[in-house]
C-alpha cells in the first residue's frame, strides 16, 4: 500500500470506491475524470488530456468508444480504443455542459488541459475527507486491471486495454488476495481421494534407495 506516496497504489473495494464517488470527488469534474481512469484502466495523464471531440461526436453526443490516441501514451507505443461503459457515458453525459473546448478536462483559466499533478492533489484531498489511505491516482488503474484479471479476462486482451509493452509488467499491477491463495491451494484436493493416496502411501512402506 502508498504511504507518504511510497509503496503501490492501493487496489480500491467496492466499498471505498462508492464511499469516494458519493462523497470524497465532491464535483461532476472529478467525478468524470476519475471514472475515466477506473472504467477504461488508463493513466491518469491520458484521461488529463483526452480530447473532447475524442469523447463527444459533433452533435454533443457521447461516442461509442473512447480513443487515447498515441501522443498522450506512456512511450508513445499506439493509440487505443477503449468501449464506453454505460456508468462512464452517464458520468461523461453529465459533464457535458461543462466540457473543456478543445481538453475534455481544461485547465486553469480554461488554458490546456488539467495537469496530472492538479489532479494527483484533488484525489488526496478526496481520500483524505472519507479517510481511505495507500490511494494514488494509479489506484483506479490498478483496480480496473486486478478486477478483469479476477474476472478470468485472458492477460493479452487485458494488455490490449492497459497498453501495457509486456505480460511481465502487466502482471506487476495484479493484486493477488489471500483469499485466492487458498482457493488456489484449495482446489488440489480435485486431484483426487486424498485419504487413499495417504492410506496407500504408509500400507505399500517402500524402501527408501539413496
Amino acid at each position: 500500500m502508498k504511504i507518504n506516496r511510497y509503496g503501490q497504489a492501493k487496489v480500491l473495494s467496492q466499498p471505498e470506491l462508492e464511499l469516494l464517488f458519493a462523497s470524497g470527488l465532491q464535483t461532476q469534474r472529478d467525478r468524470t475524470l476519475f471514472g475515466v481512469c477506473l472504467y477504461t484502466a488508463c493513466r491518469i495523464a491520458e484521461a488529463c488530456t483526452l480530447k473532447t471531440c475524442d469523447i463527444f461526436n459533433s452533435k454533443e453526443v457521447v461516442r461509442s468508444h473512447l480513443v487515447i490516441r498515441r501522443a498522450a501514451t506512456k512511450g508513445q507505443l499506439d493509440t487505443r480504443t477503449i468501449p464506453i461503459l454505460d456508468d462512464l457515458r452517464l458520468l461523461l453525459i453529465a459533464y457535458q455542459p461543462d466540457a473543456g473546448k478543445t481538453y475534455l478536462f481544461s485547465g486553469q483559466w480554461g488554458r490546456g488541459h488539467l495537469h496530472p499533478d492538479s489532479a494527483a492533489r484533488i484525489l488526496r484531498t478526496a481520500c483524505a475527507r472519507v479517510g481511505i489511505e495507500g490511494v494514488s491516482t494509479h489506484s483506479f488503474r490498478r483496480t480496473a486491471l486486478t478486477q478483469m484479471s479476477n474476472a478470468g479476462i485472458p492477460l493479452r486482451v487485458i494488455q490490449k486495454i492497459s497498453g501495457h509493452r509486456s505480460l511481465t509488467q502487466l502482471s506487476a499491477y495484479l493484486e493477488v488476495q489471500p483469499e485466492q491463495v487458498t482457493g488456489a491451494i484449495a482446489s488440489l484436493a480435485m486431484l483426487g481421494g486424498s485419504q487413499s493416496v495417504v492410506k496407500c502411501s504408509f500400507a505399500t512402506k517402500t524402501p527408501i534407495t539413496a
